[in-house]
């Protein structure tokens, strides 16, 4: 069989083009080693599940231990501690008779037979005793990892993690698992957030004592997306250009999903398998606009999420570079950060990458982008060099001055709305010819766009009356377009208090700082 680059579900050895996923999480074997309890948390669609299978198959294949993988993702909304616990404990039978049928050989999936009250509690009690169960017929110290473990909440996470501790606290007189994980998007400290709402206590002894550590899966080096891409081409041939191992990392910084969709759309539809074409860095370019235009699955539910509240409530400051008033022991701030939609980097919050950048930019703002489509032409600023800056600010001050005043109050992002309705007239301009690199940190106190177009860069920076500080906002500009190596910016300034006439508002200053040419533009 042919293998391919994967873009929907867990990788299989000999199907697909994959790394060893246990390299990215050093020490689990350790872990399991010493029979200890843990849980494994990462985004989204990085390889948790592939590397809990290839767990599993290794531990199965040495004989000393017996493994179970169990996804509880078909528990998901569920509100009854008693069923859900049956329903896993016939998850579990499940899994170890058609896994393992030589170690686990059960005859019936039924559930107990009691009625009434008894029935309930011994449903209540389902998950630990099957896991005895389960002990006692593998003969040997049994691991399970239950995969999408944050499907469970509430009360029902609650019953799930008892019936955990109770085994295992007692696993000296009575068989229980060994060594056992909870795989999914959530760390120790959400999954504790999660089971006690509003403040609900859960008294002095908690299930959470029995997890000795928190793994997470981190994303591929540049050398493992090198590796995983020069396997393609030692089984086919087609090469990759050097420069766009760079460019991947620079899009990607290595998560998993989008690494392998990049190199799926290069080589299956870019060049429709044609294995003699070299893959470019135009190609990447043109790859990376597809995958966020089609919006495929991974991108829609990053998307999806940034219409939840607690997401909003610390993306809506970054796009601006305001404040959230959150810190890093912030259940939101955290929780942004375990989706993988935003990362910490020198002790701020900024989009995880760049595709993820775009994507925020571009899914706020499309409403924008659809209504400009009759009022705002493409490419009436294209020149023979590239864009007519000059011309577009003062169209789109023009723009500005005739649509701000429309009802935004079902505007999802509303403080940011003006950077927002800036990114769509730019995206709507550069469409086609062109992309904008977005530079986004939480307290930056400012919002970066890079505009590329056929072949030149544009600087310009947003900022609101609010956050304009002078020269030292001259001086954010200026150590900007340095690190683009420009001589000359834009800095857009929105009078977000709108006290002023426009005739006030609508203005263009150029100004000179260390040496580069600025141009302040009044909106």
């Amino acid at each position: 069989m042919e293998k391919f680059f994967n873009i929907a579900g867990p990788c299989i050895p000999g199907e697909h083009y994959m790394l060893p996923a246990l390299d990215r999480l050093p020490g689990i074997r350790r872990l399991v080693a010493r029979r200890q309890y843990f849980v494994i948390h990462a985004p989204r669609q990085t390889g948790k599940t592939t590397a809990m299978k290839a767990l599993v198959r290794e531990i199965n294949a040495t004989g000393d231990m017996a493994a179970l993988y169990c996804t509880l993702e078909t528990l998901q909304g569920a509100t009854d501690p008693a069923r859900a616990a049956s329903a896993i404990a016939s998850l579990l039978r499940f899994n170890a008779r058609n896994a393992l049928p030589e170690v686990f050989k059960l005859d019936s999936d039924a559930s107990c037979v009691c009625e009434g009250p008894e029935r309930y509690a011994a449903e209540s009690l389902a998950v630990r005793e099957t896991l005895t169960s389960l002990c006692r017929l593998a003969g040997k110290p049994l691991v399970v990892f239950f995969d999408e473990a944050d499907c469970l909440a509430g009360q029902v996470l609650i019953s799930f993690l008892r019936q955990l501790r109770d085994g295992y606290v007692n696993r000296d007189d009575i068989p229980f698992p060994a060594s056992m994980a909870l795989v999914g998007m959530l760390d120790v400290r959400d999954y504790k957030a999660q089971i006690r709402p509003d403040g609900e206590s859960l008294g002095q002894i908690s299930p959470f004592n029995i997890i000795s550590e928190d793994l997470m899966l981190r994303n591929f080096t540049e050398d493992e997306v090198r590796g995983l891409y020069v396997q393609h081409t030692a089984e086919t041939g087609q090469a990759f250009a050097p420069e766009v191992f760079d460019l991947v990392m620079s899009l990607t910084r290595g998560q998993p999903w989008l690494v392998n969709a990049i190199a799926r759309e290069c080589v299956e539809k870019i060049h429709g398998c044609r294995y003699g074409e070299t893959v470019t860095a135009a190609d990447v370019d043109e790859a990376k606009e597809a995958i966020i235009r089609r919006r495929d699955t991974h991108v829609d539910s990053l998307m999806e999420r940034l219409r939840e509240p607690r997401v909003r409530r610390v993306v809506e400051p970054l796009i601006f570079g305001g404040t959230a008033g959150v810190t890093y022991n912030d259940e939101d701030y955290r929780f942004v950060t375990d989706l993988g939609l935003l990362r910490i980097e020198r002790g701020t919050l900024v989009p995880a990458n760049r595709m993820y950048a775009e994507i925020i930019g571009r899914y706020l703002s499309r409403g924008e982008q659809d209504n400009m489509q009759q009022s705002v032409p493409e490419t009436p600023w294209a020149t023979e060099d590239g864009l007519d800056m000059p011309g577009l600010m003062a169209a789109f001050q023009e723009f500005w001055r005739e649509n701000s005043g429309a009802d935004r109050r079902a505007y999802e992002y509303g403080e940011a709305t003006p950077h927002l309705v800036l990114m769509a007239f730019l995206q709507r301009v550069t469409n086609g010819n062109g992309h904008i690199i977005r530079e986004m940190a939480l307290g930056s106190r400012r919002l970066d766009l890079c505009v590329e177009y056929r072949g030149r860069k544009y600087a310009v920076e947003v900022k609101t009356s609010r956050n304009f500080a002078g020269e030292k906002s001259y001086g954010q500009l200026a150590g900007y377009l340095s690190t683009l190596g420009l001589e000359e910016g834009w800095m857009a300034v929105f009078d977000v208090e709108g006290t002023k006439p426009w005739e006030e508002r609508l203005y263009v200053r150029d100004v000179q700082f260390d040496g580069k040419t600025l141009h302040i533009v009044g909106l």
